[in-house]
């Protein structure tokens, strides 16, 4: 199957569009993350805007690619899709290097709320401009369920994280340390 690359293309734009509406929604801030991202790489607003929006069109190639391989109806390859990059790329790498921790949890609920709701709301361009016809869609378990079984693990995976980030960050605010000084004459 060949990528439809006009397509692809103007799914990513408007996926990153519809990303960037949704975080104004959450953040009360236009282009939240463009601002970082340029500040970051020192190339200012307009090299993160172009940045982010090259970033959502990359995304939607790749997964015009990789949508013919994945299990399922249409919405779960989107979701998978979506799931795995989310995890990998926001998660377990962005949000560490920026110092927030695994899925963004040094800084509370919120990062990680934001950032699944966004992918997932850029994701839906994606699923309705570049639907994959194979003939052979499913809508239950087959034997080709093993890309069910890795979007499951790695969601567990991610939870599992989550949840020990989370319960590490109360065991350590419940730890004092009480500190002496000596006077020596």
């Amino acid at each position: 199957m060949k990528i439809n690359w006009y397509k692809s293309i103007l799914a990513g734009l408007i996926g990153t569009l519809v990303f960037d509406i949704s975080g104004f929604i959450i953040t009360g801030q236009w282009w939240d993350l463009p601002h970082l991202l340029g500040a970051k790489l020192g190339v200012g607003l307009l090299g993160g805007v172009a940045g982010h929006y090259g970033n959502g069109v990359a995304l939607a190639i790749i997964y015009a690619a990789l949508a013919p391989s994945l299990f399922g109806p249409n919405w779960f390859r989107g979701l998978s899709f979506t799931t795995v990059q989310l995890v990998m790329i926001v998660w377990l790498f962005m949000y560490p290097l920026l110092g927030l921790g695994i899925a963004g949890l040094e800084a509370g609920y919120t990062p990680a709320i934001a950032s699944l709701v966004r992918h997932y709301l850029y994701m839906v361009p994606l699923i309705l401009l570049l639907p994959v016809n194979t003939g052979k869609e499913t809508t239950g378990l087959s034997a080709k369920g093993g890309a069910s079984v890795a979007t499951a693990t790695t969601l567990l995976v991610a939870f599992a994280l989550i949840l020990s980030d989370q319960q590490a960050n109360e065991e350590a605010s419940e730890t004092q340390v009480q500190f002496q000084s000596v006077n020596h004459f």
